[in-house]
């Protein structure tokens, strides 16, 4: 009896060692995991947030699309065209794109092969003329001819994506769903450690949860301007930069 008495002891020892053993390890993995989120969001305070939005206002007051269009449907053609190419050649190719197609009608029923002659130069044309001559033609049988105001709408077009979509909502319509996350939002998102992700739905998501909706649009276009004219890719010229003194990237060179 006592052997028993002896033996179901220890066993309950053990178990209540192996549970006390678990719940730390949960709790260490926990920590870890809140210690994570705090990194990766460091960066992004109400504070350093709003400091960040006024050196960009200040900076950029007015900044706004470069690709050129007249109304909605152009923004949308140049937006998908824009797709690993820069604005200033989408902008020189739609200068004589839209003259000839100046309806979604116009581009619904091209000639395909003189189409992907036309937009050649920006890189993917043939991807690009399917989609081009697919979001046109969705437009004019589904939509009546009018680019649709909706997030869940621009999605269905062929070649659009959110980056898309929020270029067109934003910039045409000035409706703020989300924000723009392009190369060069990517990039200064980093660099001002707002979000550490890679996945540019991931960044947006970031991008929203700290940026005040009443800023969205005017923030893509702000942190586009800033990617191009100083914080570049390769070579950021920091000491013009009036956000210097509030960035801490591993990229600085001052």
């Amino acid at each position: 009896m006592k052997k028993r008495d002896t033996a179901k002891r220890k066993a309950g020892a053990a178990a209540r060692r192996k549970s006390k053993a678990s719940t730390s390890k949960s709790a260490a993995k926990a920590a870890g995991a809140t210690r994570a989120k705090g990194q990766a969001t460091k960066g992004a305070t109400p504070q350093r947030v709003h400091a960040i939005l006024e050196k960009l206002d200040e900076a950029y007051p007015k900044a706004n699309c470069a690709l050129h269009h007249d109304n909605a449907f152009q923004l949308l053609i140049a937006t998908i065209l824009s797709a690993q190419c820069t604005d200033e050649r989408v902008n020189m190719v739609t200068a004589e794109l839209f003259p000839k197609y100046p309806t979604p009608a116009a581009l619904a029923y091209a000639n395909p092969r003189e189409l992907e002659k036309e937009i050649r130069p920006t890189g993917f044309f043939r991807n690009k003329t399917k989609s081009v001559m697919g979001a046109s033609k969705k437009i004019v049988e589904e939509f009546g001819g009018k680019v649709p105001q909706t997030m869940e709408e621009l999605l269905t077009l062929p070649g659009v994506a959110r980056k898309t979509a929020n270029v067109v909502l934003g910039t045409a319509f000035g409706i703020a769903k989300g924000v723009v996350v392009d190369t060069h939002v990517t990039r200064l998102s980093h660099r001002l450690d707002l979000s550490r992700q890679e996945d540019p739905k991931k960044i947006e998501q970031d991008l929203m949860q700290v940026i005040p909706q009443d800023h969205w649009i005017l923030f893509s276009h702000q942190i586009i301007w800033h990617g191009r004219r100083v914080c570049q890719a390769r070579k950021p010229r920091c000491a013009e930069c009036n956000l210097e003194r509030i960035c801490y990237s591993k990229d600085k060179v001052v």
